[in-house]
């Protein structure tokens, strides 16, 4: 009995414990920077996160939107450290003439460095990136409808090199890379004069 007892506690310690979160802001004053996050930027520009009350919001009462202008405004999760695992978001593409994009970065080391999902509703597609000191390049991209002023998913399930990015529920793109292998943040992003909304922020381990 006493082997057995050492032998679960010692497969205890060597499992990880799963655990998932889900963020949707409505603890925090509508007009502020939503706490617990960096909001900023990749590139130049003034980028403007706020969490706001939004009658349309998937929970109710309030969103975070991004309403200013830069090359990417981005917004990190700051007590997360993911390797392997997922992050979600839902979001409402509102308005933009350059660009009406709503995305998710995973294993950010910093503002310069991540990958990132993205969907936009001016182009119907999603694509994938990876952005390295400050530069983005495309990996991968498909054509899909991303209506606007509509509430869509968006989710990127990572395990080692291997990426799947979700859109409404539904597989949209698979890719492998080496770029970043370590853990880092997750958190939200967009581009350029995207006026986008964000709600139900999930992300977890496996």
């Amino acid at each position: 009995m006493k082997t057995l007892n050492i032998l679960v506690a010692m497969t205890g310690l060597l499992t990880t414990t799963a655990f998932a979160a889900t963020v949707n802001f409505d603890d925090v004053k509508a007009g502020e920077a939503p706490s617990g996050w960096t909001a900023t930027k990749t590139g130049k520009g003034e980028p403007k996160w706020t969490v706001e009350k939004d009658g349309s919001a998937p929970s109710q009462p309030n969103v975070v939107k991004q309403s200013g202008e830069a090359t990417y405004p981005i917004c990190l999760k700051n007590d997360t450290n993911l390797k392997d695992g997922f992050v979600e978001v839902k979001f409402k593409a509102v308005s933009g003439k350059e660009d009406q994009a709503g995305g998710v970065i995973w294993r950010a080391k910093d503002a310069d460095n991540y990958y990132v999902a993205r969907a936009n509703a001016l182009e119907d597609n999603i694509c994938i990136y990876h952005t390295i000191a400050g530069k983005r390049t495309e990996k991968k991209r498909v054509r899909l409808k991303v209506a606007s002023n509509q509430w869509h998913s968006l989710r990127v399930d990572f395990q080692g090199n291997h990426f799947q990015v979700s859109f409404n529920g539904k597989q949209a793109l698979d890719w492998q890379d080496e770029t970043f292998k370590d853990a880092g943040q997750v958190g939200l992003w967009t581009k350029a004069d995207s006026v986008t909304l964000f709600d139900d922020f999930s992300y977890g381990n496996k």
